[in-house]
């Protein structure tokens, strides 16, 4: 899960195969001091070279591309470098689409049809391993993961690590539950990581997919 906010520049891949929109995504993105776009791609086998070569932090995705579906991709992309965070560029809010995504591990979604101010804050949240995706949405597709069948081995949550996966389910960023529980956000980070890797997510939305899938979140 991402977490590239050390003071160091978020550096950014674009992915998508409309030229004139990702020459603007680019522009917009390298006008700040703090994020880099380290390339282009118009096609899912240059996004694999790119990622393996660049390193990026934040992956910028579309979902329809000329060699195939970027959503389905993303187990594969992710593979390559793990740490990365996927963000999927969305012409529509299509839900099974953002269902799969998250179910993929994907960090979050923004609308091509949104501002280029709203594209920054949604990149720099993602590398800081926040859920891009607003509590409204969210509330709404978390009964979609309500399966009734089991992904994981049963897991164990300690009574916090439970008490912040139901704040995360609110939509609540990392700075917001460090306040509501009176905790530092490096705290809140280790919460959230540890789930993770006890959920075998990529994500904090995976892990919330997961959580409710597996009926680990606390009663609301």
């Amino acid at each position: 899960m991402g977490d590239a906010l050390d003071g160091h520049q978020v550096r950014v891949l674009i992915v998508d195969d409309h030229e004139v929109l990702a020459s603007s995504l680019a522009q917009a993105l390298d006008a700040e001091p703090d994020l880099r776009v380290v390339g282009r791609a118009g096609s899912l086998e240059r996004a694999e070279i790119l990622i393996s070569s660049e390193s990026p932090d934040v992956l910028l995705l579309d979902h329809r591309l000329p060699d195939g579906d970027g959503v389905s991709a993303i187990p594969r992309l992710l593979a390559l470098r793990p740490s990365m965070a996927v963000v999927v560029l969305t012409a529509s809010a299509a839900e099974h689409v953002m269902v799969a995504a998250i179910e993929a591990g994907v960090s979050g979604f923004v609308s091509k049809t949104r501002g280029l101010g709203e594209l920054t804050t949604a990149v720099r949240a993602a590398a800081a391993g926040e859920a891009v995706i607003s509590p409204e949405m969210l509330s709404r597709l978390l009964p979609r993961f309500q399966r009734g069948r089991s992904g994981v081995a049963r897991v164990t949550l300690t009574e916090r690590e439970r008490e912040v996966l139901g704040l995360v389910a609110e939509g609540l960023t990392n700075a917001a539950i460090a306040e509501r529980l009176t905790v530092s956000v490096h705290t809140v980070r280790n919460h959230v990581a540890n789930l993770s890797g006890k959920l075998g997510a990529s994500s904090k939305l995976e892990s919330l997919a997961i959580a409710v899938r597996e009926g680990l979140l606390p009663d609301r």
